[in-house]
C-alpha cells in the first residue's frame, strides 16, 4: 500500500501543480489583455520611487485596515502568513517524495523554524478571528446593516476554509517532522509544535513517514486547487486582491500616497486631456460603455475584495438608497469581464448601474477613505455622470435649472449678479472691493462664494469672518460682483463643459487680480466654503493656476495663536461639531476648527461619527440642488446623531452643512442652534454680542 502511495502522491501533487500553473498562466494573460484593452491613462506613472514607497508603507503597515483594529490586526497576520509561508509549500514538494526533506541552508535554522511556527499559529488565530467576525456580522447585523450584504459569501468561505486547512496541514507537518527528529524532549527547533510532536512520537516510524507524504500532498492539492478556482473566476476579488492590491495602490491617482479625493481627475479621451474649446469628434466624454473604462478602472474593479468597508460608511446606503459603493464596483466589474459587446451601456435600464444609483452619491469620500485597496469610487461615478450629462442629457430634472442658473447668473440659485456684494452694506466696518489688481498692502483676497453672498444663514458666516479679519488687523479685500461660481456644482454633477467655462472665467480674474505676483505664496485667498476651497485650491491647479488658499478656520486659528484675536468669553452651552466632508476627508482639516472652538471657551461633545468617519450632511456632489426622493433624508440622520449628544449648539464650518443641518434641526422641531465656527469665535471675542 505504501509503495503505491509513494508513486501516486507525487503524481497527484505535481500533476495538479502543472494544471494549476498552466491554467493560471492562461488566465493571467487574459486579465492582462483585458487591462490593455482599457482606455490609456498616462497620469499614473509619475514619481515611481514615491509611489513604491507609499505602496510599501500602506501594505506593510496596513494603514487603512487598522482603522478596523481587530479586523486589521487579524488580516495583517494572515497577509504576512500568505506571503512568508511560501517556503513551507516548497518544503511540501520535497516532503511528498522524501519525508526528511527540508529547505537547503535555512531549513533547520532555529530562527527560521521559530518564525515559521509563530506565523503559522498567528495566521491560524487571524483566520479564525476573521471567520468569527464574518459570522457575528451575518447573525447579528442582518440585511443592509451588514457590510457583507451583497458580497459573494461562498467565495469568502472557500478562501477562509483554504487558509485554515493549510494552517492545520502545516501544524501537522511540523509535529510529524518533530516526531521524526532525534529530540526526545522540548527543542527550540519546534517551539510551538512540540506538544504535537510528542503525540506523533508514539507512532511507528513507517506511519510517521507516510503521514508526512500524505499531508504534504494534501497541502499541495489544497493550494493548487485554490489557484485553479481563482483562475476560473476572474471576478473573485476576495482572492485576486492578494496579487492585484499592490498594483492598485501603486497606481492610485495621487503619487504622494494620499487618498484619491479632493480635486476630480481631468477628462481624458484616448489618453489625452480633452480640449473643450476644440474637442475632437472621436473624443470620449466620460464613462458610457464598457470600452470607455480605463485600464486603471478595470484594475480597480478586479481588486475589489467585497469587504464592504466602503458600504458601511456610505451615507446613501445608510439612508435606504440603492447606492452601495461596493455593489457599484462589483456590478461594473462583472459587466466589464462578461462576454458583452464593447458598446453595451453601463448606466440605464439595460445597464448594470441604474440612474438612481448613479445620482445618489454625495461624493463625500467615505468610500475612498475606507477602501483598503484604494479603489476610486468617486472618479468612476463622476465619469459616468459626465457621460450622462454631456452625451445622453440624462440627469435629475432639478439640475437643469441649476445648470441654467450657473450659466446665466453665475450662481446655482439664479440670484442677481448685482446682489453678490449686497452683504457689504450690512457691515459697520469698511471692506475693500478689488478693482483691477490687488493692492500691495492687501494680504488676503477673501473669496465669499455663492452661498456666502446670497444665502441668509451663510451670509452671517461671511460677515463674522470679515469682522474677525478686520478686528485682527489682517488686510483683506473681496471681488464683489466680479466673483462667479467656482464650478463645483457643475463639475461634480458631470457637467464638465460648464465647469470649464466657469473655472476659466475665475482663473482669468485671478490672473488679473494677482498680476505681478509670480510666487504661489504671494497669491493668498481665504474662503469659508470647503467646496470652493477644494475647487480653487486643487481643481484649478489642473489648468496650470496655483495659489495659496486657506479655509477661514485655519486662518482664524492662526490669528488666535499669534495673539491677534483674543477670545475672552466662555459658554456653558453643550456643543458638538460636525466635520464637513470637503474640509475633512477631502482636505484633512480636522484640528483648526476644534482648536478654535476650544479657544472660544466651549466644550466639545463629539458625535460617534466624527473626523474621518464624519457622516455627510447630504449636500455634496450637487445633491444640494436635487431633492431626496428615495429612502430617508441624509441630513436628518446626521441631525438625529447631533441631537442625541444632548448638545444645545451644533458648530459647522461649511455653508452647505449650515443649510442642511439647519433644515434638519427645523424638521425635527428642535431648539438646537446651528452656528458657524466663526460666529462662535466672534461672540467669544466680543462677548457682548452673544
Amino acid at each position: 500500500m505504501s509503495y503505491w502511495l509513494e508513486i501516486l502522491l507525487p503524481n497527484i501533487a505535481y500533476g495538479i501543480t502543472l494544471v494549476a500553473l498552466v491554467l493560471l498562466y492562461i488566465r493571467v494573460r487574459k486579465l492582462l489583455a483585458i487591462y490593455r484593452a482599457g482606455q490609456p491613462d498616462p497620469t499614473r506613472t509619475n514619481s515611481r520611487a514615491t509611489r513604491f514607497w507609499h505602496m510599501f508603507k500602506e501594505i506593510l503597515g496596513h494603514t487603512k485596515m487598522l482603522n478596523f483594529t481587530g479586523t486589521g490586526m487579524a488580516h495583517w497576520v494572515v497577509m504576512v502568513g500568505f506571503i512568508t509561508l511560501f517556503g513551507t509549500l516548497v518544503t511540501a514538494y520535497g516532503q511528498v517524495t522524501n519525508p526528511n526533506f527540508s529547505l537547503p541552508l535555512i531549513g533547520h535554522l532555529i530562527p527560521y523554524e521559530y518564525y515559521i511556527e509563530l506565523i503559522t499559529i498567528l495566521t491560524g488565530i487571524g483566520i479564525v478571528t476573521l471567520i468569527g467576525i464574518r459570522q457575528f456580522t451575518r447573525i447579528f447585523r442582518k440585511g443592509r446593516a451588514s457590510r457583507f450584504f451583497g458580497s459573494g459569501s461562498l467565495k469568502a468561505y472557500y478562501i477562509e476554509a483554504t487558509i485554515l486547512a493549510i494552517v492545520v496541514c502545516e501544524v501537522a507537518l511540523r509535529g510529524l517532522d518533530g516526531a521524526l527528529s532525534q529530540y526526545s524532549g522540548f527543542s527550540w527547533h519546534y517551539p510551538f509544535s512540540w506538544r504535537v510532536a510528542e503525540i506523533f512520537k508514539e507512532w511507528p516510524l513507517s506511519r510517521i513517514l507516510i503521514s508526512i507524504q500524505v499531508i504534504a500532498a494534501i497541502k499541495i492539492v489544497i493550494s493548487m486547487l485554490w489557484f485553479i478556482v481563482i483562475a476560473l473566476n476572474l471576478t473573485m476579488g476576495v482572492a485576486w486582491h492578494r496579487f492585484l492590491a499592490f498594483f492598485n495602490i501603486y497606481y492610485r491617482r495621487h503619487s504622494d500616497g494620499t487618498n484619491s479625493l479632493g480635486e476630480l481627475p481631468v477628462m481624458l479621451s484616448h489618453g489625452r486631456t480633452i480640449d473643450f474649446q476644440d474637442p475632437s469628434e472621436e473624443d470620449i466624454f466620460g464613462l458610457g460603455t464598457r470600452s470607455d473604462i480605463s485600464w486603471k478602472g478595470l484594475l480597480d474593479m478586479t481588486s475589489c475584495t467585497e469587504c464592504g468597508r466602503c458600504q458601511s460608511q456610505c451615507p446613501a446606503w445608510h439612508t435606504e438608497k440603492p447606492l452601495s459603493p461596493k455593489l457599484l464596483i462589483m456590478a461594473m466589474r462583472d459587466h466589464a469581464l462578461a462576454k458583452v459587446v464593447e458598446s453595451e451601456v453601463l448606466v440605464g435600464e439595460s445597464g448594470p448601474i441604474s440612474l438612481d444609483v448613479l445620482w445618489s452619491c454625495t461624493t463625500c469620500g467615505a468610500c475612498v477613505n475606507e477602501c483598503p485597496v484604494d479603489i476610486e469610487h468617486i472618479d468612476h461615478i463622476v465619469n459616468m455622470r459626465r457621460f450622462q450629462v454631456l452625451v445622453e442629457s440624462e440627469f435629475p430634472s432639478e439640475l437643469a435649472g441649476t445648470f441654467r442658473n450657473l450659466e446665466n447668473s453665475g450662481n446655482p440659485w439664479g440670484s442677481n449678479r448685482n446682489d453678490r456684494d449686497a452683504w457689504i452694506a450690512e457691515c459697520d466696518f469698511p471692506i475693500k472691493v478689488v478693482e483691477g489688481q490687488l493692492p500691495d498692502d492687501v494680504e488676503y483676497l477673501f473669496w465669499v462664494g455663492c452661498a456666502g453672498a446670497y444665502e441668509d444663514r451663510a451670509k452671517r458666516t461671511t460677515k463674522a469672518v470679515a469682522e474677525l479679519l478686520y478686528m485682527s488687523g489682517v488686510s483683506f479685500a473681496v471681488l464683489g460682483r466680479k466673483e462667479t461660481c467656482t464650478g463645483d456644482p457643475a463639475r461634480r454633477t458631470g457637467n464638465e463643459f460648464l465647469y470649464q467655462i466657469l473655472s476659466k472665467e475665475n482663473i482669468e480674474t485671478f490672473e488679473e487680480v494677482f498680476a505681478g505676483k509670480k510666487d504661489k505664496g504671494e497669491k493668498k485667498i481665504v474662503v469659508t466654503c470647503p467646496h470652493c476651497f477644494t475647487t480653487i485650491g486643487r481643481d484649478y491647479a489642473q489648468s496650470g493656476f496655483e495659489l495659496t488658499i486657506v479655509h477661514h478656520t485655519q486662518l482664524l486659528n492662526q490669528l488666535v495663536r499669534e495673539g491677534k484675536l483674543t477670545p475672552t468669553g466662555t459658554s456653558d452651552k453643550k456643543l458638538t461639531y460636525h466635520d464637513p466632508c470637503y474640509l475633512g476627508r477631502h482636505n484633512q482639516v480636522y484640528a483648526p476648527p476644534r482648536e478654535l472652538l476650544e479657544a472660544s471657551g466651549v466644550k466639545i461633545t463629539e458625535m460617534a461619527r466624527n473626523q474621518e468617519r464624519s457622516f455627510c450632511c447630504g449636500a455634496g456632489g450637487g445633491r444640494m440642488w436635487v431633492e431626496e426622493k428615495i429612502g430617508t433624508r441624509i441630513n436628518l440622520n446626521r441631525v438625529d446623531e447631533a441631537i442625541a449628544t444632548g448638545a444645545e449648539e451644533v458648530a459647522v464650518a461649511c455653508p452647505f452643512c449650515r443649510v442642511m443641518v439647519g433644515d434638519g434641526v427645523n424638521a425635527r422641531e428642535s431648539s438646537v442652534e446651528v452656528l458657524d465656527v466663526a460666529q462662535i469665535l466672534l461672540r467669544s471675542v466680543k462677548p457682548q454680542n452673544s
